[in-house]
């Protein structure tokens, strides 16, 4: 498995390079209202790294709805990642793989949503991610959270190889619109 993963890992990144899309980032902003995510509830997205979609403005959209919003943070090696409170203009600091993320003192929080970063998907709802297991871990540790993907329609897979381990996304959101996934 960890081969075949790594071989779509590596074609997975080089065509996402080929996405970039300058409207990208305000085209998924008009989505916030169609994520089901519930009223007061903390959204934790991501700083965007190199070439991944961007959820700046979706984030500024949930914002505006009132959500609290949060990053992730490394907070040691192999071991779930924690979420610190961020708003749009609070102070960041790269972490040990050169990611941005809120400072230590930042208040540490739990969400009810996540926007999570990717490598692919497919139409089952599986995501490909980097490889650390960083959210695998994360989505374990969490309470029952909303799991939404952040991509470009073309980071689309057929299949997504995938282990007992590997959490599904309940949906993804791309410049084309959001797509629920039903799990059996």
């Amino acid at each position: 498995m960890s081969d075949a993963k790594k071989t779509l890992r590596s074609e997975a990144r080089a065509r996402r390079a080929t996405l970039t899309d300058p409207g990208f980032a305000q085209r998924i902003a008009a989505f916030a209202d169609e994520l089901g995510i519930p009223d007061g509830a903390v959204v934790a997205g991501y700083h965007p790294f190199r070439d991944e979609a961007d959820p700046r403005e979706l984030l500024a959209a949930l914002s505006a709805r009132g959500h609290q919003l949060a990053l992730p943070c490394v907070a040691a090696a192999r071991s779930a990642l924690i979420f610190r409170a961020w708003n749009a203009g609070d102070p960041l600091k790269p972490n040990v793989y050169g990611i941005a993320e809120p400072l230590a003192s930042a208040q540490e929080v739990v969400p009810g949503a996540v926007l999570v970063p990717l490598l692919a998907f497919d139409a089952s709802g599986h995501r490909l991610g980097y490889g650390g297991g960083y959210y695998d871990r994360t989505f374990e540790a969490l309470p029952r959270t909303r799991l939404i993907g952040v991509a470009y329609s073309g980071q689309e897979s057929s299949a997504i190889p995938h282990e007992a381990h590997d959490h599904r996304l309940d949906l993804i959101v791309t410049e084309n619109g959001v797509r629920p996934f039903h799990h059996t």
